[in-house]
């Protein structure tokens, strides 16, 4: 890349000759480089409005009306144009006081005039060197971005594939037992929509063996999952929407913020109509071994 090609100066001085000399003088060592030119604060306010994209300032002090500290003064007041590098150039003001002064509202050089060509032109070139490495370190960081969001966009896709195509239900209750979050096995195994699942108790669409009481287990599971974490898996029914009982194999896990305190219970149940537990099989085929001897 040509040195200063990409980059935009605004130069800022009320007196015309001078604009001309300084413009003279990047264009012919940074030939490649934007000049825009002001002959007042106010005008030089008014072209970094217009133009969003000034890598540089070069700004005379002694203006009439706006001088050239009042000027870099509202330049960083404006969260657009703060960060633009700004060079004092100055004739009168060249005490150690102004040059304190030049600092104190933002200036990054203060140079006095007669201008030194080359200490200018080298000021200048650093500035675009270290624009340069700016720039390159944003896309590099805005690559990073991308990547890791592309990365936690194909880990969330995949997490919710998974919950999608599970073939065992799965609920996701608050502390309390209401449902939040439901996936589509669950919703056909209780004939509910998602969104009609959502904030329902546990205890409308669950019933252990043994309760007689919807609900009234809560208290005990929260007891063991904040000893546990797990619950080991358990023999139970949900109950359907039109009331339908489906046998179910259950377990509760519990996620916990940091100060141990149950945030969420995940549930997990896998539909057991069909299968045969071993204490009923092995009675009924005692059952049959019997019938069978009878006859003979």
């Amino acid at each position: 890349m040509t040195e200063g090609s990409g980059y935009k100066i605004l130069i800022v001085d009320d007196h015309a000759h001078n604009l001309y000399t300084l413009r003279t003088l990047i264009e012919k060592h940074l030939d490649a480089a934007t000049v825009l030119e002001a002959s007042s604060g106010r005008e030089a306010i008014d072209l970094t409005l217009e133009h969003r994209d000034i890598d540089l300032i070069i700004l005379d002090v002694q203006m009439p009306e706006m001088d050239g500290f009042q000027t870099a003064s509202l330049l960083k007041l404006r969260k657009r144009t703060r960060d633009i590098p700004i060079i004092f150039l100055t004739a009168a003001f060249k005490s150690e006081e102004f040059q304190q002064r030049g600092f104190a509202v933002g200036a990054v050089d203060y140079l006095l005039k007669p201008i030194d060509d080359n200490l200018l032109i080298n000021k200048i070139s650093t500035y675009f060197r270290l624009i340069a490495k700016e720039r390159a370190l944003n896309v590099a960081l805005e690559e990073k971005v991308a990547e890791r969001t592309r990365e936690l966009e194909q880990a969330r896709q995949y997490l919710e594939n998974i919950v999608t195509y599970m073939g065992e239900a799965l609920l996701v209750l608050d502390a309390e037992g209401i449902i939040k979050q439901a996936n589509p096995t669950a919703c056909a195994m209780l004939e509910y929509a998602e969104q009609d699942l959502i904030g329902l108790s546990i205890g409308d669409v669950f019933e252990e063996e043994g309760d007689e009481e919807a609900g009234a287990f809560m208290g005990t599971w929260l007891e063991a999952l904040i000893r546990t974490g797990a619950l080991a898996k358990i023999e139970a029914r949900f109950i359907a929407k039109d009331g339908k009982r489906v046998p179910i194999l259950f377990s509760r896990t519990a996620v916990k913020d940091d100060a141990g305190r149950i945030s969420e219970i995940i549930c997990i149940a896998k539909d057991m109509t069909g299968y045969v537990r071993i204490d009923d099989e092995a009675a009924y085929r005692t059952k049959e071994s019997a019938a069978r001897a009878s006859v003979s």
